[in-house]
């Protein structure tokens, strides 16, 4: 099949979110797919991964990264199966992990293209557990936060692809292991599954009190991927010399981080670093790709060859359903890893 017979189907964004995301703000669109140049390659995406950073690059104010424009191809980390190629170190037919976004097709000249193996039993983990956030959990939790056997590490998030992956490489390390999660199934799920000590659910009403009582030595490491009252009930418990490493702020990804009203607790906070000489830490895990990534992908992947850390994907199909199923990801709808399963392969 030709170029010219194909057609793209991609989702741009269409307005920027005032708060939460929402159908409007995501426009599906159709346009021929175009001919890969000399030294290009045309790429078939058979799965999307869908991540919380990306709300942060659907707003225009200043980040890491640059934001999305206004009808732009929303960003995203895919897996692609070439099926044309003017490039001599790809093939048609070759797997590749990509950064080609919300869209069925994509024209790329090879520039962070990783390929894989054409018989990976399964192709999507490496957008998770062999992923982005695999090694965003490897990092954070053994280059920041350090565990050490008998401490005491408490996971916000525990159930979603680095929250799980974190909570199990923690307790490979000898940890006591506290997970966080919003629903009784999910922390069933933690406990059960991943084989975390305990999990707790941020929705009850007494939460605060059932976090002191499952930490009764305090916590040693906080790995911070939520924000909001889940920091509040962790801060007061932290030991001195607690390390947090700090990845993601989920609950407040859609404020516009203006001063809210309210109590002020940065200078508490601050004076908290100080007295107990936390190690506070915030990370962006692709400063890291280059020193770091071969150690991750041998160590993570005799950890999952082994079962030593066990992985679980949420799988949504058809591009068309990206949205609906991101918007449930920021209200943590989603149980594991969400990926888009837009082709087969």
């Amino acid at each position: 099949m030709s170029a010219e017979t194909l057609i793209n189907n991609r989702i741009v964004l269409a307005s920027r979110p005032e708060g939460a995301p929402v159908a409007a703000n995501f426009r599906l669109e159709n346009e021929p797919v175009a001919e890969p140049g000399p030294g290009q390659v045309l790429l078939r995406t058979l799965w999307l991964s869908l991540d919380p950073y990306m709300r942060g690059r659907m707003s225009d104010t200043p980040s890491y990264a640059p934001p999305v424009k206004i009808g732009e191809t929303l960003v995203g980390g895919t897996i692609s199966q070439v099926v044309a190629s003017n490039h001599d170190g790809f093939a048609s037919g070759e797997l590749v992990l990509g950064f080609s976004g919300w869209q069925k097709y994509a024209v790329s000249d090879g520039t962070g293209l990783t390929k894989l193996p054409t018989d990976m039993l399964h192709p999507s983990w490496a957008l998770g557990v062999l992923g982005m956030p695999g090694f965003t959990a490897w990092h954070g939790l053994l280059k920041i936060g350090e565990p050490k056997a008998g401490e005491t590490v408490v996971v916000a998030a525990a159930s979603g692809p680095v929250g799980a992956t974190v909570g199990q490489i923690a307790k490979i390390r000898g940890a006591r292991v506290i997970g966080i999660a919003g629903g009784e199934k999910k922390c069933r799920h933690v406990i059960d599954e991943l084989g975390f000590d305990a999990c707790l659910d941020h929705r009850s009403a007494d939460f605060a009190a059932q976090l002191q009582s499952a930490c009764p030595n305090g916590i040693d490491v906080y790995f911070e991927n939520v924000g909001g009252t889940v920091f509040d009930a962790v801060l007061p418990l932290l030991n001195d010399h607690a390390r947090i490493p700090v990845c993601g702020i989920i609950a407040h990804y859609n404020d516009d981080y203006a001063l809210q009203p309210g109590p002020d607790r940065l200078p508490y906070f601050v004076s908290l670093i100080l007295r107990k000489r936390f190690r506070v830490q915030g990370f962006i895990i692709s400063d890291h790709y280059a020193e770091e990534h071969a150690d991750f992908v041998r160590e993570m992947g005799e950890w999952v060859r082994t079962r030593q850390v066990k992985y679980f994907e949420d799988i949504v199909d058809g591009l068309e359903n990206a949205p609906d199923a991101f918007i449930g990801l920021l209200k943590g709808s989603n149980n594991g890893k969400l990926v888009v399963r837009v082709a087969n392969h």
